[in-house]
């Protein structure tokens, strides 16, 4: 083996391996997602038993092979640990974890997806905030991060900022009054085919009508730094609204069924 380093990240995927050991995978700030294995740390005694567990964020020593790391010795910083009294939140953080291992690449930069996804899950331990409104803002600050962001802040045919009254889902932003008419068949396009759609079901299934706080908490999230996000509520109505708009953006990027999607409260 090679010489030690130190990695600061969070374990968003445990499982057994062999006898005594432990497969994880890491989330880390300098190398993005990494295979690492805890050898012997499902003994009763070892010392890294608890500490790779899921949600377990700290600075773990490791050496790195050929095709995985050894991970040797661990500083907890947080184990989050209170998750597990709490089986909703819970389920949440687990789906956090399951879309963070989906986009993360590995051996990437991994900053702000660290960052995110260590105060998203701290988000959880806010009572008076939702679980359900920190999902949805996750989500798309996870797109933000992997490149893909809508684009909420401008028509996306004309370029106008002003009277942005609908999302759509094909074209992957909002559009003023007069391009949504325009393109809902009442007036015609212009050369632009691949953002041209059609007045038909398809169409009609991916309009979403934005008020005007839905659309201000869209931009909120996408603009904010990962310190602010988690500092505000929304109305019911608002929250119907973002949430059918980031859940079924989400979508295009997504081309499975995320296992722990199954277990969130209420279809959530």
């Amino acid at each position: 083996m090679g010489q030690t380093c130190i990695l600061t990240g969070m374990i968003i995927k445990a499982a057994p391996a062999g006898e005594y050991d432990k497969r994880i995978t890491l989330l880390t700030r300098e190398r993005g997602k990494v295979t690492a294995f805890a050898r012997g740390a499902r003994r009763p005694k070892s010392a890294m038993q608890a500490a790779t567990n899921l949600f377990c964020f700290g600075k773990f020593e490791a050496y790195e092979g050929r095709e995985a790391y050894t991970v040797v010795r661990a500083d907890i910083q947080e184990y989050f640990s209170w998750l597990y009294t709490d089986p909703d939140r819970m389920y949440y953080g687990c789906y956090f974890l399951e879309l963070a291992d989906y986009f993360i690449q590995p051996y990437s930069e991994g900053v702000q997806q660290l960052s995110l996804l260590y105060q998203t899950v701290r988000a959880l331990g806010v009572q008076s905030l939702e679980p359900r409104l920190v999902r949805r803002i996750y989500e798309l600050k996870t797109l933000v991060y992997y490149g893909v962001a809508p684009q909420v802040f401008a028509c996306v045919k004309c370029g106008k900022k002003e009277g942005l009254v609908s999302f759509y889902i094909e074209n992957r932003g909002v559009l003023c009054g007069s391009c949504a008419e325009r393109l809902n068949g009442i007036a015609p396009d212009d050369g632009d085919r691949q953002s041209r759609i059609a007045p038909d079901d398809t169409c009609r299934s991916g309009k979403i009508a934005l008020d005007e706080a839905s659309l201000y908490t869209l931009q909120y999230i996408i603009s904010s730094s990962v310190g602010k996000l988690y500092t505000f509520k929304v109305t019911e109505t608002v929250y119907r609204t973002v949430s059918e708009v980031i859940g079924r953006y989400l979508r295009l990027y997504v081309d499975r069924e995320l296992k722990t999607l199954a277990f969130l409260p209420h279809g959530e």
